[in-house]
């Protein structure tokens, strides 16, 4: 063959292998906002408005305050799973968790476990941010900063099984083992 067929097909070739993934594989680490409109995923509907019974057991405005018709997805959440949602305003924990968190806590507890994680997290993502400056094809950053921290279910079953835990709801093995 000619050399610049040869040429040619390879020039195919590596095009046609830039393709981009399958329709199956979605990721949703990159989300982005690209139009010049709002973000409907942003927006959360306000709740209809009510003619209180007596307005002058209205509370005082505070400016940056809440709203009465300030949708709160979280206090929805837990009262639809039966929890109290006024409780998550207090801020301690109610009387009735009390034997829940003295059991999560026997072996020992870190008050402070969400800080010392948040510091340990920008640190990791400091770091590999100086690392991934030359950044020349796309790529999951975030798949790229934590694949060391990943857990091998497998292994971990496997390890578990050694030791004669009980691992009745264990996923499948993977086609390739």
């Amino acid at each position: 063959m000619p050399r610049k067929t040869v040429l040619t097909l390879l020039a195919v070739v590596i095009v046609a292998g830039c393709g981009g993934a399958r329709d199956d594989e979605v990721s949703l680490r990159k989300i982005r906002h690209k139009g010049n409109g709002p973000d409907e995923f942003s927006i959360i509907p306000g709740k209809p408005l009510e003619m209180p019974e007596d307005v002058a057991a209205l509370p005082e405005p505070v400016p940056g305050g809440g709203n009465r018709t300030d949708q709160d997805p979280v206090a929805d959440g837990i009262a639809a799973l039966g929890g109290n949602a006024g409780a998550r305003r207090t801020g301690a924990p109610s009387a009735a968790n009390a034997g829940l968190l003295n059991h999560a806590a026997r072996y020992d507890r870190n008050p402070a476990i969400r800080q010392t994680l948040a510091a340990e997290d920008r640190e990791l993502r400091r770091d590999y941010g100086n690392v991934n400056i030359l950044r020349i094809l796309p790529s999951d950053d975030y798949t790229q900063a934590y694949k060391d921290q990943w857990l091998d279910p497998y292994a971990e079953e496997q390890r578990l099984r050694r030791r004669g835990v009980r691992t009745p709801a264990a996923p499948p093995a993977p086609k390739d083992q």
